[in-house]
């Protein structure tokens, strides 16, 4: 496992192919200045996105001195989070810590959608070391982005306004926020729940105005974006882990000097696993501070899961992802 994890690290740092000639003298001029690089949440500040970014910044910063300025916009500073993927390719934007919106560019990254497939952390991070990993970047590449890392973002639980959800039952007739992704809307449309896609900045007025009764997120975000001063109960459903997907802009790569790049890169993949240990332990720490700020319930773990089973099976989950990669995620988890 080791020794797959060294390969792919120093096949991340290889030097990326550029894509266009760029003059001697802007290389030149660049190689003097500081190179900038923007990097867009959709979280708030305070966030396990924010912290996670900072630790990157000075990280980055501490190993190229004067060479590099790592600049944080968190909230969607940078325009919406769909817009901004958009924009890596293009040219527009540098970078981006996203979630569920990455499927909407690489729709193999809905191997995350799949419920109860990972059981912690450690698994998580054996996927990120196997072949499975390498064509979930692959899925990217196309699209004028490089997946530099997966770093944390927790197993997703479940909160609303009218009730305490303990079985699927519970959340019927319940209108659930979803992100824009169509296999999260199926996954909650299967489990009884009336789900319903909105963009994660529109989520708080949503439930403030009763637009919806509920929403889906780790408990992290309940926390940091303040959801529970909107909301009554919270489930520890647990139903899907979804990481960050810290993805940089191929043109922006592109731009910078070999010593630039493969530092940033190399730093994404080294901060992953220090950013799984974080989220180990913020996560007890988060759900024992909500629960003076919201009902929180334990769910029916096996009575979710047998709602869930036909979902590995749906031709919207088993066409958008792939077979192919299905079965490399398997076999990476052990599953086969």
């Amino acid at each position: 496992m080791f020794q797959h994890f060294k390969q792919r690290l120093l096949k991340t740092a290889q030097v990326i192919t550029f894509s266009a000639v760029i003059p001697a003298a802007l290389l030149s001029s660049q190689a003097n200045a500081n190179s900038v690089l923007q990097i867009n949440s959709s979280l708030p500040d305070g966030s396990f996105a924010h912290v996670f970014l900072t630790e990157f910044k000075q990280r980055v910063e501490a190993e190229l001195p004067g060479k590099i300025d790592v600049q944080i916009f968190m909230g969607n500073t940078l325009g919406s989070e769909e817009d901004v993927l958009q924009g890596l390719g293009f040219g527009t934007h540098h970078a981006s810590l996203s979630a569920s919106a990455v499927v909407q560019v690489n729709p193999r990254s809905a191997i995350f959608d799949l419920p109860y497939l990972f059981e912690n952390r450690d698994q998580v991070q054996e996927f990120t070391q196997s072949p499975a990993y390498d064509l979930l970047a692959e899925g990217f590449s196309g699209r004028g982005m490089h997946l530099a890392a997966l770093w944390d973002n927790g197993f997703r639980v479940i909160t609303n306004s009218i009730r305490p959800v303990v079985t699927p039952d519970d959340l019927r007739g319940l209108k659930i926020r979803t992100p824009t992704s169509r296999q999260r809307v199926v996954m909650f449309n299967t489990l009884g729940a009336n789900a319903t896609p909105l963009s994660f900045g529109e989520v708080y007025s949503a439930l403030d105005q009763g637009v919806i009764d509920g929403q889906e997120n780790p408990a992290q975000v309940v926390e940091s974006a303040r959801l529970y001063e909107v909301q009554k109960y919270l489930s520890l459903s647990n139903h899907v882990y979804l990481p960050t997907f810290l993805l940089f802009g191929q043109p922006w790569l592109n731009a910078q000097t070999p010593e630039v790049r493969e530092t940033v890169l190399r730093i994404a993949a080294e901060t992953a696993p220090w950013t799984f240990s974080w989220g180990e332990e913020t996560d007890a720490r988060v759900i024992a501070d909500l629960a003076d700020q919201i009902e929180i319930n334990d769910v029916d773990f096996s009575a979710f899961q047998a709602a869930a089973l036909p979902l590995y099976d749906d031709p919207v989950f088993v066409n958008a992802i792939g077979e192919e990669m299905i079965n490399a995620t398997r076999a990476a988890l052990g599953l086969e």
